[in-house]
């Protein structure tokens, strides 16, 4: 009986974990989910961060724009310098943290249709709570966002909103408006930490009107640029 109990209670742990799997989309966990969480982690740890090989996509659906992902699936181009742990690529013995780019390792492409395959079904993966709330930038100052990306809030210490211009540490943002969903953007700068605990980025106490500013900003960025 005993040995009955203890395999009922190691299926009802496994039972969410096996049916989150079985809800990717196959063509997802097949050419992505060896370097990306597709699923939310029941428990995510320190370690799963250092060790992961890819940016989180179980809220893709949440991020970002589907025409940007058919595009950029076809041609990928770096969105991290550095890759997901950017010192992992820094040269060694360098005190300005020079990165060796070519050591970061390049994403593969797709043709045309598997692309839009692709995008349609990372739009699919949406989490509940993380975006919802509407998002308004209507009278935001874009010029007082700029200004609080590049020094009242150090954005541009992590982040670059023009190629060569800020730091490596996080993604570039020097197509944002494409790339990115207004709501996204809102929630991740107001709360890195609701989409995964331990990342890096801190969160900074924000108010409203600066929330507003800096996602007017960083929504122009790269508006009206053909890429």
């Amino acid at each position: 009986m005993r040995r009955v109990t203890i395999l009922l209670g190691a299926l009802a742990v496994l039972a969410p974990a096996a049916a989150a799997h079985a809800q990717t989309p196959p063509e997802l966990q097949s050419q992505c989910g060896s370097c990306h969480a597709l699923t939310k982690p029941d428990a995510p740890t320190l370690e799963r961060l250092w060790t992961r090989k890819g940016p989180d996509l179980w809220y893709a659906g949440n991020k970002f724009n589907r025409d940007w992902l058919v595009k950029w699936l076809q041609k990928p181009t770096p969105i991290r310098p550095g890759g997901v742990l950017w010192f992992k690529h820094a040269k060694p013995g360098d005190p300005r943290d020079t990165l060796d780019t070519a050591s970061v390792p390049a994403h593969p492409s797709v043709d045309a249709a598997a692309a839009a395959k692709l995008a349609n079904a990372l739009m699919g993966l949406k989490a509940a709570g993380l975006t919802d709330a509407p998002v308004s930038t209507e009278g935001a100052s874009v010029a007082m966002g700029k200004l609080s990306f590049a020094k009242l809030r150090g954005c541009s210490s992590c982040h670059q909103d023009q190629p060569g211009q800020g730091g490596l540490s996080g993604p570039e943002l020097y197509d944002s408006s494409q790339r990115l969903r207004p709501e996204y953007i809102y929630a991740y700068t107001k709360d890195p930490q609701a989409f995964d605990r331990f990342v890096w980025m801190p969160r900074t106490p924000l108010s409203e009107p600066d929330l507003q500013k800096i996602t007017a900003y960083i929504m122009s960025i790269g508006k009206g640029a053909n890429q």
